[in-house]
């Protein structure tokens, strides 16, 4: 009676079953994996959020296939301002709900049933089941972890066939935390040109870039007023080739509740006018976005402002933390974290990923994501969320560090 595509596994996985016998017997668990940044103790300017999602305006029906225009061009403010990306035009632009969608978009644009697009290993666990809404097969390429995330160029071109349609690149990787370098980026060009590749990257966690010692947020002033400094550059400028950047509000103003995204297209001119017109057949197709939302974007976005120093002074917290805590034992090792909100501990293997997870949970009251939710080749890794409350997080580092060196 249904489709194939959707004969997913739906069973409650081994982790989730001991969190919740857990929970069930009346234990606390100190969950080290909080992704919802609305409930780990952040301060929002509650007013001013509310206050946008009220304008008239919103009472007035004008569907806007790409979205409304004073929506884009605040997302096209949020370029100029925080990555000096000064001439983006807000009709390269097109709204979406979610990233997801934005995904969705992108994949029905560039593929055709049984298409292929590569995509990073490891990586959050979200797009297998995007292709597999858009019949789409994903060909996983590795990245290598040498004193630092590497893409694998070698086998990049190894999993290319007549089928690919492009190459999915996450800048900063989830969980990795690792961004594209700029040997890399020329390196990516190359092989996206000589392939006739599109390139897809995921910003959402752009903005949230660490220092070189890998603890505090790179948000010192420019000369420019109270814009943050970046390092590291945005794929929405990049002309050389058909670029498709997503983001939204759920990450750079930690607003996920929000549901705000969007695609910026970028490349040849041509190559973008084409994209840009089948786009917005695909967008009008769907009119997804919602009136209050658009108009609230300026507000939202401005958020990030207050939002996103919260969040960096409670990653670079936690991270001194979980160092001071690894500086104690020879048994883990911290990876090298670029941006993001997650870590990454390298620990012995005895057993697999999932088995230590779960005994952390039973024996320690703890929840940590195993290295195979996210695909990493082989066990020894716990991904960790940096963005957990401080205090919550130390208790809980001590903990995992007791049970994995007793």
């Amino acid at each position: 009676m249904f489709s194939e595509r959707t004969n997913w596994k739906l069973g409650r996985n081994r982790l989730t079953q001991a969190v919740e016998e857990a929970r069930a017997a009346g234990t606390g668990i100190l969950d080290l994996t909080a992704s919802n940044p609305t409930r780990v103790g952040l301060e929002y300017d509650s007013r001013a959020i509310l206050e946008a999602l009220s304008a008239e305006p919103a009472l007035k029906y004008d569907p806007q296939p790409k979205g409304l225009p004073e929506a884009r061009q605040a997302v096209a403010a949020y370029y100029r301002e925080g990555h000096a990306i000064r001439d983006l035009d807000a009709e390269r632009i097109a709204l979406t709900t979610s990233t997801s969608e934005g995904y969705s978009f992108v994949f029905r644009l560039l593929c055709n049933a049984g298409d292929e697009l590569l995509v990073p290993k490891p990586s959050y666990p979200l797009f297998e089941f995007l292709a597999d809404l858009q019949d789409v097969k994903l060909v996983p390429y590795p990245l290598i972890y040498d004193h630092g995330w590497q893409m694998d160029f070698p086998s990049l071109e190894q999993a290319v066939t007549e089928r690919t349609r492009g190459i999915v690149v996450v800048h900063p990787n989830n969980p990795t935390g690792s961004y594209v370098k700029p040997g890399e980026l020329e390196q990516l060009k190359s092989f996206c040109r000589e392939g006739e590749l599109a390139l897809i990257v995921d910003e959402v966690f752009l903005d949230y870039e660490l220092d070189d010692n890998n603890r505090r947020a790179s948000l010192a002033r420019t000369t420019e007023g109270d814009r943050p400094g970046r390092r590291q550059m945005s794929f929405a400028g990049n002309d050389d080739l058909l670029t498709f950047t997503l983001s939204g509000l759920s990450k750079i103003s930690a607003l996920p509740q929000m549901k705000v995204a969007w695609v910026v297209t970028s490349g040849p001119e041509e190559q973008v006018a084409a994209a840009l017109g089948r786009l917005e057949v695909i967008a009008d197709t769907y009119l997804s976005m919602n009136a209050p939302m658009q108009l609230a974007m300026p507000v939202l976005l401005e958020q990030r402002k207050k939002i996103q120093p919260q969040l960096m002074e409670r990653v670079g917290a936690n991270l001194a933390k979980l160092d001071r805590q690894l500086a104690r034992q020879k048994g883990c090792q911290r990876l090298k974290v670029e941006g993001g909100w997650y870590g990454v501990l390298r620990v012995p293997v005895t057993g697999s990923d999932e088995e230590l997870a779960i005994a952390l949970v039973q024996e320690k009251a703890v929840l940590v994501h195993p290295g195979h939710f996210y695909d990493f080749p082989s066990d020894g890794y716990l991904v960790l969320s940096l963005i957990t409350p401080t205090e919550e997080f130390g208790d809980g580092i001590v903990r995992v560090l007791q049970h994995l060196n007793s």
